[in-house]
């Protein structure tokens, strides 16, 4: 088994798991964040799940969107030009990230700024967290 058709077998055990039919449809939906390396926009993923399913709308697009990123399955970026994207989820273990503006590489740090120490107000408990560093790569510099 390949290692996309592995995490395409991942994505939908994960879905079984939390209650959800896996249909065909959310099969395709799977298999276009395994095959594609990067973010999609909820726009991009329509357009690839409507020439296999034309009657697909936008608003079911999504909601399942948000329910797989609910599931830990996606990971969701909110980028400033081009508005919230969604890639497979990297959660192997807890890093964080630094993402290219220009051409949306993604590279992991282990730094994580929870670790320091937060003095937060009143008595907020944390139940998870995300810290994304948006820049320019040295790849774009050039």
């Amino acid at each position: 088994m390949t290692e996309n058709q592995n995490r395409l077998s991942d994505m939908l055990q994960v879905m079984s798991r939390n209650g959800w039919r896996v249909t065909e449809q959310r099969k395709t939906l799977a298999k276009i964040f395994t095959e594609h390396d990067g973010y999609l926009s909820p726009k991009e993923v329509y357009d690839k799940m409507s020439t296999h399913y034309p009657s697909v709308s936008l608003d079911t697009i999504y909601r399942n969107l948000r329910m797989l990123s609910e599931m830990g399955v996606l990971e969701h970026f909110y980028f400033m030009e081009d508005g919230l994207k969604f890639r497979e989820s990297c959660t192997d273990h807890h890093h964080h990230h630094l993402i290219c503006l220009n051409c949306e590489k993604t590279l992991h740090f282990e730094f994580c700024p929870m670790q320091k120490g937060i003095e937060l107000p009143g008595q907020y408990k944390i139940m998870s967290h995300r810290f994304e560093v948006y820049g320019i790569c040295e790849e774009c510099q050039n």
